[in-house]
């Protein structure tokens, strides 16, 4: 067969969509101090409505779940209310979204969450300082969640799915990655426990599977992709048996139907990336290893994606060159330059600039 390009059509559950390029979810600090989506951020999104899908940044599903201060959130109706400004922009500039589940776990702080103590799967504290409204403080040691617990967060995702949808969302990403609570149950430097949440593979798989089942319970599974990270060592984790968890979770998840799986840092030539493709027969997201920190490639990763998408990777989502460039896809299209990345101080800082300034193709060129 031949090899699909990154301008070619594609289909996440009942969406289509008009090319393979997905906006990868990052978040930029951009929201009030509740958590509600601000106007300036439906600009911004709105500018990248190009893309073949937009995944917007994280938001917690409940409010232990906070990781830094002006981060979305979707847990209440002003949440809601919030993040319809944002969809209904990006609708109207004709794009399509999906919204990010993520529970921040350790990654979290009293000061960051009205004064609720982080939790977790075991009380192994993040081994680094967090940000908070009063500067950097040593990270606490979170509080090892019960079994209640951790049923009432499952019950959390699938609450905040269905504000998603409520909110205009076509669907919502679960994230399973990058050192929050999902994947700190998923890793064995994290998850400690002896019960059934933690005493073999099956049990540190067993907390994702139960909050993918829910919310795809809650929406539809053809709303509902999942992202994760095998191998990632993003915010202090440590994965000793990584080519058996994910093909399990994979695993147990290959027959629910979900929209997509989001594969972050993919490899090509890793043979855990090659396993996980042969064995997830639905549709799979690749999120390409490019550096960090740094610049950009010359090419915005078009590269490494196309790449990836000969490794058998269905779409490819890119995070920093949709940051810099909000007509990302005309650019690679016609082979024009990229936007440089401004200061990286300006990524998690409120207001317009490194956001929202960033000039479309014709700006730049007049």
């Amino acid at each position: 067969m031949t090899t699909p390009s990154v301008f070619d059509p594609a289909r996440i559950g009942a969406l289509d969509l008009p090319n393979r390029l997905v906006m990868a979810p990052m978040t930029r600090n951009r929201a009030a101090d509740d958590g509600v989506p601000t106007s300036i951020m439906a600009t911004y999104y709105a500018q990248r409505a190009s893309a073949g899908l937009i995944v917007a940044e994280a938001s917690t599903p409940n409010a232990v779940g906070q990781t830094y201060p002006n981060i979305t959130a979707i847990h209440n109706d002003a949440h809601v209310a919030g993040w319809r400004q944002v969809t209904e922009a990006v609708g109207a500039a004709g794009g399509r979204m999906f919204l990010q589940l993520q529970h921040g776990g350790r990654i979290g702080h009293p000061d960051n969450s009205g004064g609720l103590w982080p939790v977790a799967p075991s009380p192994v504290p993040l081994p680094d300082t967090i940000f908070t409204p009063h500067g950097h403080q040593p990270a606490v040691v979170p509080h090892e969640m019960t079994v209640d617990e951790i049923r009432a967060t499952v019950a959390d995702f699938a609450a905040a799915a269905r504000r998603a949808i409520d909110a205009g969302f076509a669907g919502v990403e679960v994230h399973g990655g990058n050192g929050y609570l999902l994947h700190q149950f998923l890793a064995s430097g994290t998850n400690h426990r002896t019960d059934a949440y933690g005493d073999s593979v099956a049990g540190r798989i067993r907390f994702v599977r139960e909050v993918v089942e829910a919310v795809a319970d809650a929406v539809g599974p053809e709303r509902v992709g999942l992202r994760i990270a095998p191998g990632v060592t993003a915010n202090g984790m440590h994965e000793d048996d990584a080519e058996e968890v994910y093909p399990a979770l994979v695993d147990a998840l290959a027959d629910s139907g979900l929209a997509y799986l989001h594969v972050v840092f993919a490899d090509p030539d890793q043979s855990l990336f090659q396993r996980i493709r042969k064995q997830w027969a639905g549709t799979l997201i690749a999120n390409p290893a490019l550096p960090w920190p740094g610049p950009l490639p010359a090419d915005g990763g078009r590269h490494e994606a196309e790449r990836l998408l000969a490794a058998g990777a269905d779409l490819v989502s890119l995070g920093r060159a949709f940051l810099a460039n909000p007509d990302l896809v005309e650019r690679l299209r016609v082979g024009a330059p990229l936007n440089p990345l401004q200061d990286k101080g300006l990524m998690y800082v409120g207001g317009e600039a490194g956001y929202t300034d960033y000039p479309a193709l014709a700006k730049s060129h007049a």
